[in-house]
């Protein structure tokens, strides 16, 4: 099924980082100038000052010019291969340029697409809610992963779907944001004392088919120590398919006015 989605994921990346879907399949790494696209995942309105995303292959790097004499001899070092930029060694390099121009690392992304129909087996006494329906949890601390703190018009949360005791306590809740035009994230909350019995599997089962049914591509992150997310993903029948990091302002460069 992953083999299904790997067109449209070359073609959203290069909207990103500013090459060719092609790309993504060369021996030797990319580097671009960073730019905003219309059709890309926004989470920042500026062009990235440094991205840096890998498919397995060869690595892509996008940023801004003034930091591209480093990146040149960087990434073009000897036996410098995609992953090998992303180990860590190599990104305290690269964290040490970022912060000359006022800029520090973000997580590392490790990203999943589905690769297999999975069902739910334990979940029962569930609620979806669509759209607008979904602003009544807006603020609820529980929920920091599954929906966005509040409405974001840029990647509006889609559906959530929410399971509940017999008593009508609420349990979980797996959400998905529409992070570029028909790519749905999803995110996923177990309260506390419901967790470690396969709700969330099943929460992110549900709602991945019903993403897919409804024409749409599911896909999920997790960051790289996250072990437990990362093994709901696979349980839920994602794969990894791309890793990727970026840069931000340093706190005292934020804070600036």
């Amino acid at each position: 099924m992953i083999q299904m989605y790997r067109k449209k994921l070359t073609e959203l990346l290069s909207c990103e980082y500013n090459c060719r879907p092609e790309d993504f399949s060369q021996e030797k790494n990319i580097l671009t100038v960073s730019v905003n696209h219309p059709q890309a995942r926004v989470y920042n309105r500026e062009p990235a000052f440094l991205r840096i995303v890998t498919t397995g292959r060869n690595a892509v790097v996008t940023a801004d010019p003034v930091i591209h004499p480093f990146l040149e001899g960087f990434i073009h070092a000897e036996n410098a291969e995609g992953h090998w930029l992303l180990t860590v060694p190599n990104l305290l390099r690269i964290e040490s340029e970022l912060n000359r121009h006022g800029y520090t690392l973000t997580q590392t992304h490790h990203m999943f697409l589905p690769d297999r129909r999975t069902e739910p087996v334990r979940a029962r006494n569930i609620r979806w809610f669509y759209d607008n329906e979904i602003r009544p949890f807006y603020g609820d601390s529980r929920f920091p992963n599954a929906i966005c703190p509040q409405y974001e018009p840029e990647r509006p949360d889609r559906m959530i779907v929410c399971s509940y005791t017999e008593n009508g306590e609420i349990t979980g809740m797996a959400g998905c944001s529409e992070d570029a035009p028909h790519w749905q994230q999803i995110g996923i909350d177990v309260l506390p004392q419901f967790r470690s019995a396969g709700l969330g599997t099943d929460l992110v089962t549900m709602l991945k088919n019903k993403i897919i049914e409804r024409g749409d591509i599911p896909f999920y992150g997790t960051a790289m120590s996250n072990l437990h997310s990362q093994n709901i993903a696979k349980n839920a029948g994602f794969r990894p398919a791309w890793t990727e990091i970026g840069a931000k302002p340093s706190p005292a460069k934020a804070a600036k006015p």
